[in-house]
């Protein structure tokens, strides 16, 4: 492996770590998109351009953009361009809708918004209300609206900023599930992105010559930071496709040169469930981080595909708490089941209720601490006392229960909070309960996860009906389709008469959800139905 360049936290700002990267490396590919490449000097000349731009229309420090783009080229551009002015992106889940894409909006006290045309309409409703100073809109065909590529057109020279952008400026704020309230706006700093870059580069040994594939949304944490800004500290380049899909992938993989790939768990299993093939190792595939993992995935992708399975414990608030680098696994088989090792920039420590610290072995709520600066969020926008009642002791509490071994290797549990996670997203019980409750058919909802087939959760609800109401469950499958994300609509779902509550009013939600899982086969089932629940709608 080739020595890593490292940046000293001063330096640790998108616009310097970019302005470096053309300077040393400047004609190397970095993005690889639809079979056109671009470098790292290229990329430093687009983000300076796009920061011109947006500076014209008065975006400034510390203005707050709401991003709702797909995976794209521009979407790096645009976020990394307002970094460099100092101003804060907000990427958008790009199937929010409804109430819940207003939340954010709202939350965020977003001034602008930059977005793809075809979320305009969900966009507009979303906005009613809602006072902004302008939508940039890539394709734009409305007058009103500023056209992305327009504002793209600036001048590329470098900036010349009558301001300074540190470290510890707000970057992003990317929302993350509640747990017993909304969804959180979490605040990264500039430093976040990259000490979660120079932890993946330096553990799982990316070199210069890799090809970091992903297909995961770049507004999430996985694809932005543990592929994008992997590959930008070990000067490698990545190759973005739009979306997951089981019949292109390998194709994908073989075609962009990928040596390197991640993978949420239930993408793993259904990679793992293709055909088996006389071409599965037919690539140049030698890693894939697939989040979570298991001793048999990891064996199992390692004789079949040739490929070493590395992982990750880690969380949108933080950083690569524990990683299983790439040689783990295989000198001990057993670690195959942890999260991995935790390593000299962050400690780990397990605690009881009270906060008390547990010996190796035993199950408790998984707390950490950066050893270095930069590491963690800000903060919860907006939220103050979220903010408080997330660290206790100079420890962040995570919400997630696990173990360690005597060698340091982390071992999930299972998560303390109420959140559920199906296929790679968490969905926030409250907000999924408070949209179903709006329906004048429905007086109190309860959603609790049961295991899916493929991995991770799928979304059950308890449904208390409204006195005199009779609705079908069809009825409110079709409202919560209108009204919420399509990876929030429940799978399964179930008429009560009340929900079990503690002598506080408090929903006893571990009686609903044993309850759910030992009569899964009995509950109405929305896929039995055959109501498939499509990305688009």
């Amino acid at each position: 492996m080739s020595e890593m360049h490292v940046h000293p936290y001063a330096e640790r700002t998108i616009g310097k770590v970019l302005a470096e990267k053309a300077s040393r490396v400047g004609d190397r590919p970095f993005l690889h998109w639809d079979g056109e490449t671009t470098t790292y000097a290229e990329v430093d000349r687009l983000t300076n351009a796009y920061a011109r731009g947006f500076a014209a229309l008065g975006i400034t420090k510390g203005t707050t953009v709401a991003v709702m783009l797909p995976n794209c080229p521009e979407f790096l551009w645009v976020c990394w361009g307002l970094g460099k002015l100092g101003a804060v992106a907000v990427p958008l889940n790009t199937a929010a809708k409804g109430e819940q894409l207003a939340y954010y909006l709202r939350q965020s006290g977003s001034r602008w918004v930059c977005a793809d045309a075809p979320y305009l309409e969900v966009l507009t409703g979303a906005l009613a209300g809602i006072a902004v100073d302008g939508l940039v809109v890539r394709g734009a065909a409305e007058p009103a609206h500023h056209d992305l590529a327009s504002v793209a057109a600036a001048s590329d020279e470098p900036l010349d900023l009558d301001h300074e952008v540190g470290p510890a400026d707000p970057m992003l704020i990317m929302y993350t599930s509640g747990t017993t309230g909304p969804s959180k706006g979490v605040i990264s700093p500039h430093s976040q992105g990259h000490a979660v870059g120079e932890q993946m580069a330096r553990h799982c040994e990316y070199r210069p010559d890799d090809v970091l594939y992903t297909c995961l949304p770049l507004f999430h944490g996985n694809a932005i930071w543990y592929t994008v800004h992997a590959a930008l500290w070990a000067d490698a380049s990545v190759a973005l496709y739009p979306r997951f899909s089981a019949r292109a992938f390998w194709s994908q993989i073989r075609e962009s040169g990928a040596t390197v790939f991640n993978a949420l768990g239930a993408m793993a299993n259904i990679i793992w469930q293709l055909p088996p093939s006389p071409d599965d190792r037919t690539h140049g595939v030698r890693a894939a981080m697939i989040v979570p993992t298991s001793p048999q995935l990891v064996e199992g992708y390692r004789e079949r595909f040739g490929i070493t399975v590395t992982s990750v414990f880690a969380m949108t608030e933080n950083c690569a708490v524990t990683v299983l680098g790439p040689h783990d696994a295989s000198a001990d088989p057993a670690k195959a089941a942890s999260a991995g090792r935790v390593r000299d920039d962050v400690a780990v420590q397990i605690t009881d209720d009270n906060g008390l610290a547990l010996p190796v072995g035993e199950v408790g709520e998984i707390c950490i601490r950066p050893n270095r600066r930069g590491m963690i969020m800000l903060g919860y926008h907006d939220m103050p006392e979220a903010t408080l009642a997330a660290i206790r002791d100079l420890w962040f509490l995570t919400g997630d229960r696990g173990h360690l071994d005597a060698d340091g290797y982390l071992y999930f549990a299972d998560r303390k909070k109420e959140a559920i996670r199906r296929r790679g997203e968490n969905i926030s019980a409250y907000e999924l309960e408070t949209i179903l409750c709006r329906h004048p058919a429905v007086t109190e909802v309860a959603a609790v996860a049961v295991p899916s087939e493929l991995s991770e959760d799928d979304v059950m609800v308890y449904v208390v009906r409204a006195e005199g109401a009779d609705p079908a469950y069809q009825e409110l499958v079709e409202y919560a389709i209108a009204e919420m994300a399509y990876f929030m609509v429940p799978r399964y779902w179930q008429f009560v008469d009340e929900l079990p509550k503690t002598p506080s009013l408090k929903v006893e939600k571990f009686k609903l959800k044993k309850a759910a899982v030992e009569r899964k086969e009995q509950l109405w089932d929305r896929e039995k139905a055959g109501i498939l629940v499509r990305r688009n709608g």
